[in-house]
């Protein structure tokens, strides 16, 4: 009998999947317990939450049907309260519980220590693999959803399972990667409707771990393959989208030096669609943040790094992944030169120079403020010697940063205002109210995210400088 077989037959034995622990309460692990508890074919499901000084409020929270999470995540905190009303949800700090269950789930954060040597800081996930494995028994299902370098889940998280349980992967339990794809702002739809990539590490893996995601789906479908596969998947589809960032990114620097509107570039550009020669053209930006995109192309370069095989590319050419990313990083320093430049028009320098800084959050109407562009913005401005104040309507705080609900106090007296961040907020804001609260003849206006409409700031005495905008960047002061 092979390994499969034995599986497979342990796996029957133990019949349908009923009880299901999601560890790790955050922008992932918080919409999917939630919607396996929602299904009708699952009885219980459990949230494991660590007691911890920084999360640990999450858990009576959750317990209440309150989401932690703050920013706008239409249908999350009514399905929160429906499955724990109905009993189906609860959160514990208590991790022996996970004996009780008959499938886990790990969607714990996996960022990079240090990105030049390619070394990521796995002691989160390490820590939770760890817990799986001192209470796993015979017959469950063990999922990573977390972006990890290609190869982990059959190499690092079999290892420490096999350790920590005495069990043998692929013959007394089963093990899977089944990523993540979701975006914050529509956690729950994306989790039901875009395809869901799952592999396991062998064939009686994959196809429990095909039945735990599918009475989630609505619209979208089961995507099986192998554990390495998707790893690869996950960590290239966001190293791609890194990449048209970079490209549309590099395009508006371009555009600036010459002269042109990237905007109208784009719209010309994307008018080629049906033709399916530019399906995704991105839009450009003050810069890449969260948690994914900043570091998931350094897990695709561990992967084929850390492979067997041999890489033929290119002598001495930068990988272009890398090199996307160093384009999106730059961009932060980009609006810094902006700045510089807009205040050098006004015969001001940064030194003694009052920024208000429009948005934390990396995404828009969302309180994520994982990586930001804004921060090395900043940094490179309290450097220069300006006095910094930040805005943002759903960040409630930031370590070592203080970020200021009321608009007007962060604006009042500003010489410079930089959007960072596209809030639905900031587009309805007009030059007079903001001419008003500035009280000076010639505000800066530094638009990072195309939000506002430089003719009508250009006409109420602004001095413009926003991303792409080669054709307004020079404009006549007014």
């Amino acid at each position: 009998m092979t390994m499969t077989d034995k599986l497979g037959l342990i796996l029957e034995n133990r019949g349908p999947i009923k009880k299901i622990g999601v560890l790790g309460m955050g922008y992932v692990g918080i919409p999917a317990a939630a919607l396996f508890a929602n299904s009708d074919k699952f009885d219980h499901i459990l949230g494991f939450q660590r007691d911890s000084k920084s999360s640990g409020y999450k858990i009576e929270m959750l317990n209440h049907g309150e989401s932690p999470l703050k920013g706008e995540e239409p249908g999350l905190e009514e399905l929160l309260k429906k499955v724990v009303d109905e009993g189906k949800f609860k959160c514990t700090p208590d991790f022996s519980r996970i004996s009780e269950l008959d499938a886990v789930t790990l969607a714990i954060q996996t960022p990079f220590s240090d990105p030049a040597s390619l070394q990521p800081d796995f002691s989160a996930l390490t820590d939770g693999i760890r817990n799986v494995g001192k209470y796993l028994k015979e017959g469950m299902l063990v999922v990573l959803e977390s972006t990890i370098t290609p190869g982990t889940t059959d190499t690092l998280a079999r290892q420490i399972l096999e350790e920590e349980s005495g069990l043998t992967a692929g013959e007394d339990f089963a093990l899977a990667h089944a990523p993540e794809r979701v975006m914050v702002g529509r956690l729950l739809k994306n989790i039901q409707e875009h395809d869901r990539i799952v592999g396991g590490i062998d064939e009686a893996s994959t196809k429990r771990a095909v039945e735990l995601y599918s009475p989630v789906l609505t619209k979208g479908k089961i995507i099986p393959m192998t554990a390495r596969a998707a790893e690869v998947t996950k960590t290239a589809e966001n190293t791609f989208r890194d990449l048209q960032i970079a490209a549309i990114n590099q395009l508006a620097l371009y555009c600036e030096a010459m002269g042109i509107n990237v905007y109208d570039v784009r719209a010309g550009i994307d008018s080629l669609k049906g033709e399916g020669i530019t399906r995704a053209i991105l839009y450009p930006g003050a810069g890449v943040g969260g948690h994914c995109l900043t570091k998931d192309t350094y897990h695709l370069e561990r992967g084929v790094a850390t492979s067997e095989g041999t890489l033929d590319y290119p002598e001495d050419t930068d990988s272009i992944f890398v090199l996307a990313r160093k384009v999106n990083d730059f961009m932060p320093k980009h609006m810094y030169h902006l700045t510089k430049e807009a205040l050098k028009r006004i015969d001001r320098e940064v030194k003694g120079s009052k920024v208000a800084i429009l948005g934390w959050a990396f995404i828009n109407d969302s309180d994520d403020a994982r990586n930001p562009p804004s921060e090395p913005y900043r940094d490179l401005l309290v450097n220069g010697g300006a006095e910094v104040l930040v805005h943002d309507p759903h960040v409630l705080n930031y370590p070592g940063v203080e970020i200021i609900k009321d608009l007007d106090k962060v604006v009042e007296g500003a010489d410079v205002i930089a959007i960072m961040t596209g809030h639905s907020g900031y587009f309805e804001l007009g030059p007079e109210q903001l001419k008003q609260l500035t009280g000076k003849e010639n505000t800066i206006i530094v638009d990072g995210r195309n939000v506002v409409d430089p003719d009508t700031y250009i006409s109420n005495g602004f001095v413009y400088k926003g991303i792409g905008r080669g054709d307004k960047n020079d404009h006549p002061i007014v």
